[in-house]
């Protein structure tokens, strides 16, 4: 079984969007696969989050900086987005890093400090119906012909956006979504990756190596194969990365074909993703 790629995720908090793209360019030296920013306007239900800089903006300078790292969003609501206005950002961004892109998707959360404080749609069905449909438009928007959508939460009339992203037959949409829950799965199964999130005491936690399993087992199920499929287990940033290499192993046996690390929002978690860089992937 082949081991999982390896990738960071950051908060998109920051002070400086400089140490961002930082953080992203050292990731590659350091031979991460992947670098991929939070998608977040505020991320506190009283309005007062911390400092929150844009994750497009971000990536596409580190897109520039770098020439094998894959970069993305984990995760963009696309309910928060105009799903055209999407397209042609991500389209974009993946032609700027010659194919690089992984676009990131889910509901979004918190439902009050990132949408409803804005007058955007808090109720996670609404989302979730509004996520499927702006899926649809994005396919048929990178495609290159005409296409046109009348839905439940989006019209548009018949258009044709061009240049096509680089990438073939699309950009890699990974779906996250959190578990038990099988219907955001359902969704990721449709799609071309599955980032399930677990939590524990209300925080994030990895999800275990059955959790993976049974992700693996529910996508098979409902798409017939796993070829060319991704399956992320969503880790804490580890402090003795050559402590990994017997629990990749299982995880990979599980399904798991990346392992991201992503950092939590806890004082001094920028300065832990930089000395997790300098130790190297393999410590």
């Amino acid at each position: 079984m082949t081991s999982p790629l390896r990738g960071l995720a950051a908060p998109c908090f920051a002070e400086n969007p400089a140490d961002l793209v930082e953080l992203g360019v050292a990731a590659e030296q350091a031979g991460f696969d992947a670098f991929f920013l939070w998608d977040h306007l505020v991320f506190a239900n009283d309005g007062a989050g911390p400092d929150i800089v844009d994750p497009w903006l971000v990536l596409a300078l580190i897109a520039a900086r770098t020439r094998h790292l894959k970069v993305g969003t984990m995760i963009t609501p696309v309910s928060r987005r105009r799903p055209w206005v999407l397209a042609r950002q991500t389209a974009t961004l993946d032609l700027l890093s010659g194919g690089r892109l992984v676009l990131g998707v889910g509901i979004g959360s918190p439902a009050r400090g990132d949408f409803a404080l804005f007058g955007d749609e808090a109720d996670p069905v609404a989302r979730a119906e509004m996520l499927d449909e702006g899926l649809a438009i994005l396919d048929g928007l990178w495609s290159g012909e005409r296409f046109g959508h009348h839905g439940k939460h989006y019209r548009m009339e018949p258009v044709r956006f061009l240049p096509r992203p680089a990438q073939r037959p699309r950009i890699p949409v990974w779906v996250g979504g959190t578990l038990p829950l099988r219907r955001p799965m359902s969704r990721a199964a449709r799609w071309d990756g599955a980032v399930p999130i677990a939590w524990a005491d209300g925080r994030l936690a990895r999800p275990s190596v059955v959790q993976i399993a049974g992700v693996r087992d529910q996508v098979l199920a409902e798409r017939g194969r796993l070829d060319g499929y991704d399956i992320a287990v969503w880790a804490e940033v580890t402090e003795n990365p050559t402590a990994l290499a017997g629990e990749l192993a299982a995880y990979a046996d599980a399904g798991a074909t990346w392992w991201i690390e992503t950092a939590k929002p806890e004082p001094g978690w920028q300065q832990g993703l930089v000395q997790r860089i300098e130790r190297g992937v393999l410590g």
